[in-house]
């Protein structure tokens, strides 16, 4: 991933709209200590996707909007655009603007996205917020002391499979909230099992309704079925109603369904 411009606006120490150009090439940023080279790195980290304070040298999110001096008010928001280009070689232009005591809302091309889907996007470039390309103060001394796992997924985003990793969590983690809706219908439908074996027996034909010889004559009002019958056909249909829920919630069935759904075509003979 290349990227090519960095547009600022209220992100820490640029109060005013700032923009940095990365032209091809080394583009180095030369200044005194404390004039913002190290918020560059920052905001390049933060539109990334990254939700840790302590690497923003802060100590909450918020604090990454312009404070204020004597002489300039605070900011509400703070706003930072980076646009570049994909390994597909597609303008690819990311956004993310926080307001305070609101949180922040990303945009990808315009398209208003989750932090989760801006983080995928990033992985599946080989970058990210984490990536071993951004350096920053003390990344030297961290990489050296690194434990094999760190280096691990260093090499692993060097590598470009950081996307896959990102992907085998979620499913992950849809595949354990499945077992939890699963275990829960279990017990739901043990309950209703202990409630319809209490209901007792079914009644008679002539104790459940009145003598009517036509159904469509029967009374609106009073006593049509018994409150123990209805009870018991209520039950029944929520058991089987359950059951068609496990059995659709089940991730067999799920990986059974996705594959007919995505099975390659037969060529005709």
């Amino acid at each position: 991933m290349e990227i090519h411009r960095l547009k600022l606006s209220g992100f820490k120490s640029f109060v005013e709209p700032a923009e940095l150009r990365v032209e091809p090439g080394l583009t180095g940023v030369v200044g005194p200590n404390g004039c913002g080279k190290s918020n560059l790195l920052e905001a390049i980290r933060w539109v990334m996707g990254e939700n840790s304070p302590k690497s923003m040298r802060s100590g909450g999110m918020d604090d990454v909007i312009f404070a204020g001096t004597e002489t300039r008010p605070q900011r509400d928001f703070a706003e930072v655009v980076l646009q570049g280009r994909d390994d597909d070689n597609e303008e690819l232009e990311v956004t993310r603007r926080i307001e305070r005591g609101a949180g922040s809302a990303y945009r990808v091309n315009g398209r208003d996205v989750r932090a989760k889907d801006v983080a995928l996007t990033f992985a599946d470039a080989a970058t990210g917020a984490h990536s071993p390309a951004l350096v920053s103060q003390g990344k030297i001394a961290q990489v050296i002391s690194a434990k094999p796992t760190e280096r691990r997924q260093m090499l692993e985003e060097a590598a470009g499979i950081a996307g896959l990793h990102v992907r085998r969590k979620d499913a992950e983690s849809k595949l354990r909230s499945t077992e939890k809706n699963l275990e829960r219908l279990e017990d739901l439908m043990a309950g209703l099992d202990s409630q319809m074996s209490s209901c007792g027996g079914r009644p008679s034909r002539q104790s459940a309704t009145p003598n009517y010889p036509n159904k469509s004559k029967w009374p609106r009002h009073g006593c049509s079925m018994p409150a123990g019958a209805m009870r018991r056909g209520w039950l029944k249909k929520r058991v089987r109603l359950l059951k068609k829920l496990m059995i659709a919630w089940s991730p067999r069935n799920k990986l059974r369904t996705r594959r007919k759904r995505h099975r390659p075509l037969q060529p005709t003979p």
